[in-house]
């Protein structure tokens, strides 16, 4: 998994926080934000993990299991 990256995918002040640990992610609020930034990370070829808060991933819950039951990549881990 050379080259991997990680991704994080919450409220302002947890994208903010990773963001300052150098991990690139999206600050979303609502549900087509947080599908729209699954996606993005998804299409990444770069992303190897995706981080998401547990309330990010409630916004689009569907989406996140779908990911998680039909790819093997990015793993998801929700925080």
């Amino acid at each position: 998994m050379e080259g991997l990256r990680f991704y994080c995918i919450g409220d302002e002040d947890t994208a903010r926080g990773f963001r300052l640990a150098g991990v690139e992610g999206s600050a979303v609020s609502g549900p087509e934000e947080t599908a729209a930034a699954l996606e993005a990370a998804v299409g990444r070829a770069d992303c190897g993990v995706i981080i998401i808060t547990k309330a990010a991933a409630g916004l689009a819950r569907a989406k996140v299991d779908g990911i998680k039951l039909e790819r093997a990549r990015p793993l998801i881990v929700e925080i």
